[in-house]
């Protein structure tokens, strides 16, 4: 039981806007270095927390012994990587193949810095798809072969007080055991109270003096749908596909697009009409994805929107880092 309460070392491959990092910090880890390939995620992490080590490195043309900072032994090595495809889709899309090498060299940093335990956060398909299974084979080569037990899983943020519904699929892995632990702690989790896009957002909607705040929040009283963050290769910051734009819809939400302020005081709204429905903000956006109101996002209005919903919400982060100390302690 070593570990209770002392302050553990970690390392964050592809940490983005630092969702995964933050709620790794109140569970109790302290990044050795954080890299990403963006100069505006960067820019947020240096932000936020002006004493990490954060750099901007291309993993897939960095050598992990020459260029991070790595003097001692870490105990987590998380990432959250870019939104990976099935193998056959990767291949037929891109003849690089730079998904399953992003998979593939993670694996090799795995193997290489052999951490004592290991979290990464990417799609649902990755995990629950058969098609999935040659992807997943390019992590596990490399957990087999240093010996590790690992387990992939699927969990939905909403049972971690995200009020969204965002199901992420984990893989989680230790070196010298403790899975079993980090099962029980994690299954232990009890759901907090739930949170609806109405009740996290009341506050924020009527902030200008909107008079119909209090009917909207009534009116939006379920779960967001999934955020999703989009290409950064293209088009602006909207709330995702027709799908989604029609799920937030029911709502009172428009999701065409991202409001640059709340409604004003003669706001004129109606739920039935795209041109009287609300826009969220991307503050309120960051809001429904667990993100504190004191963590800035750098960058223009599409950046930031993007570097949200890609990102691993803080309290999902959070638990998941809190079950990682428990199987640790083991």
């Amino acid at each position: 039981m070593a570990d209770v309460g002392r302050r553990l070392v970690s390392l964050e491959l592809c940490a983005g806007a630092g969702g995964m990092a933050l709620g790794l910090e109140q569970a109790g880890f302290d990044p050795i270095a954080l890299v990403d390939h963006r100069d505006v995620a960067c820019e947020t992490l240096r932000a936020n927390r002006p004493r990490w080590s954060v750099l901007r490195r291309d993993l897939l043309r960095v050598n992990p012994a020459v260029d991070i900072p790595v003097d001692r032994s870490i105990d987590l090595l998380s990432a959250g990587l870019p939104r990976v495809r099935s193998a056959a889709t990767a291949s037929r899309s891109r003849g690089d193949g730079w998904e399953l090498q992003l998979l593939d060299t993670t694996g090799h940093w795995i193997w290489q810095l052999r951490p004592r335990a290991v979290l990464l956060e990417n799609v649902p398909a990755l995990v629950s798809r058969s098609e999935y299974a040659e992807s997943r084979s390019y992590l596990e080569k490399y957990l087999d072969d240093a010996g590790y037990e690992f387990s992939w899983r699927v969990v939905d943020a909403c049972n971690f007080g995200v009020p969204q519904h965002r199901e992420l699929g984990i893989l989680v892995a230790f070196r010298d055991g403790g899975l079993a632990a980090f099962d029980t702690a994690l299954n232990a989790v009890a759901p907090p109270p739930a949170l609806t896009v109405g009740t996290t957002l009341r506050t924020s909607m009527g902030a200008r003096g909107w008079s119909r705040a209090d009917e909207w929040a009534s009116f939006a009283d379920q779960l967001a749908p999934t955020i999703v963050g989009g290409s950064w290769d293209r088009g602006g910051a909207d709330l995702g596909p027709a799908g989604s734009q029609r799920a937030w819809a029911r709502l009172g939400v428009e999701g065409k697009s991202i409001a640059d302020e709340t409604p004003g005081a003669d706001f004129e709204w109606d739920p039935e009409s795209g041109e009287h429905r609300v826009r969220l903000t991307v503050d309120q956006v960051a809001e429904l994805q667990g993100f504190p109101s004191y963590w800035q996002i750098c960058g223009r209005k599409t950046a930031r929107y993007r570097q949200i919903g890609n990102a691993t919400p803080p309290p999902v982060a959070r638990s998941l880092g809190s079950a990682v100390r428990v199987g640790l302690s083991c």
